[in-house]
């Protein structure tokens, strides 16, 4: 395991970096981790085996189609707006500048450019997000008629809201130009339904999508029963990470960080278990999951880098399973993945792409390359391409090829 220490051991370095002006900010370490660790066990265990997306995703019941299309990576997020709103305390940016509508880097100041995007790659589901959506009610709109108008009839559509500007006549304009699910934040809103229960019987798919806030896992287990009342269909639960904007907030509240790839709450994962298995107790129809950052980074990353990917190349190669080309001769393997982009670039050695009255550019970049290979290793190679091992790589070659092939399984534990 020397390798997968090292690696983890940068991580904290990296964040007790970044944070280094928050004294109040307590860090996991092994002295405090065994009780929690114990706990999350005991609550997954509880949960039998319900996870997806390489248990990243445990859920109870069902998870929404919206969820299904993200994690298989045909997923493409259309921030309409920067501007948000509401001021949430966990909220990760400052959300205060309305600009273009954007994706991946990728800016679509018309929505006809953004429905040709989507049709072209072939995306099986989008949403709509912010900052606030309904801020900028007429271009979401514009956006949401353009992709139906263009698009293949099955795109999976939905949009992501506070709810703080929602009105029953807009989730009828919305409904109308064909919204599939819509996803309310009722941290908001001091956690009312008064605004969900506008979207019951108009928008097919009503769903609440808020972070796992410890201090509300009592008022949310109340509300659960009230939620599938008021025509909930799925309750998607996300973990708060800390970021130098929500610092401020979250150091306040004694929460025990955990030094990830980003730094994320510990207490946030546990609570969302615990609403999972207090659902299950309760035998409700409604849906829940908890989508952890780990999938959000890993999954939502290597679903777009695929599909550019095989769409972009043709042929494409070897694709591993988180969207990087490989290549292989006999004593070296070498890993690549594109760059894609809608600013003309200034030097030469990228590739043009016209769709429609849009050009984007794209160049594919080497990220890692080992050669003179000696026969051992090119046999633990072809071993651990052959089938994704049960334990992490301890050489550290392997443990880089096996970070590139696959979803980093495991390094969730504490």
């Amino acid at each position: 395991m020397e390798a997968l220490y090292l690696w983890l051991n940068t991580l904290v370095n990296k964040n007790k970096t970044d944070f280094a002006g928050w004294d109040g900010i307590q860090w996991l370490h092994p002295y405090n981790s065994t009780e929690a660790q114990a706990l999350r066990d005991d609550l997954l265990a509880k949960n039998k085996g319900s996870e997806l997306f390489k248990g990243t995703k445990p859920y109870y019941n069902q998870i929404s189609k919206g969820c299904g299309t993200c994690g298989a990576g045909n997923w493409s997020c259309l921030f309409i707006t920067g501007k948000c709103n509401a001021g949430c305390f966990y909220c990760p940016a400052p959300q205060q500048t309305d600009e273009a509508p954007s994706s991946q880097g990728l800016t679509f100041e018309t929505p006809q450019s953004y429905a040709n995007y989507v049709k072209y790659f072939n995306f099986k589901g989008v949403s709509f997000s912010g900052g606030e959506p309904l801020l900028f009610f007429n271009r979401t709109l514009e956006y949401l008629k353009a992709v139906r108008n263009t698009c293949s009839s099955d795109t999976y559509i939905w949009m992501y809201t506070n709810g703080i500007l929602a009105e029953r006549e807009k989730m009828k304009l919305l409904a109308d130009a064909g919204l599939n699910e819509i996803r309310f934040d009722i941290g908001a809103t001091n956690f009312s339904l008064d605004k969900v229960k506008l979207a019951k019987g108009l928008i097919p798919h009503v769903t609440i999508e808020i972070p796992a806030v410890p201090e509300e896992k009592a008022r949310l287990i109340k509300l659960l029963p009230l939620m599938e009342k008021a025509g909930v269909t799925n309750l998607n639960l996300h973990q708060l990470r800390l970021t130098k904007h929500n610092v401020k907030h979250l150091a306040k509240r004694g929460y025990t960080y955990i030094n990830a790839e980003k730094p994320l709450v510990l207490e946030s994962e546990l609570t969302a278990l615990e609403i999972i298995n207090a659902a299950r107790g309760l035998k409700l129809n409604l849906g829940v999951n908890y989508c952890a950052f780990h999938y959000k980074n890993r999954f939502q990353k290597a679903g777009f880098r695929r599909i550019i990917a095989r769409t972009v190349l043709t042929p494409v190669g070897d694709l591993s399973e988180n969207g990087y080309i490989r290549e292989r001769t006999h004593n070296a393997i070498l890993y690549k993945t594109i760059r894609f982009t809608d600013i003309p670039p200034t030097d030469k050695d990228w590739n043009s792409l016209p769709i429609a009255d849009k050009t984007y550019f794209h160049k594919t970049e080497a990220i890692f390359k080992a050669e003179n290979l000696s026969n051992v290793n090119i046999q633990n190679i072809d071993k651990l391409l052959l089938k994704q091992p049960g334990q992490i790589p301890s050489d550290p070659l392997l443990f880089r090829i096996w970070q590139l092939e696959y979803i980093e399984r495991g390094l969730r534990e504490y």
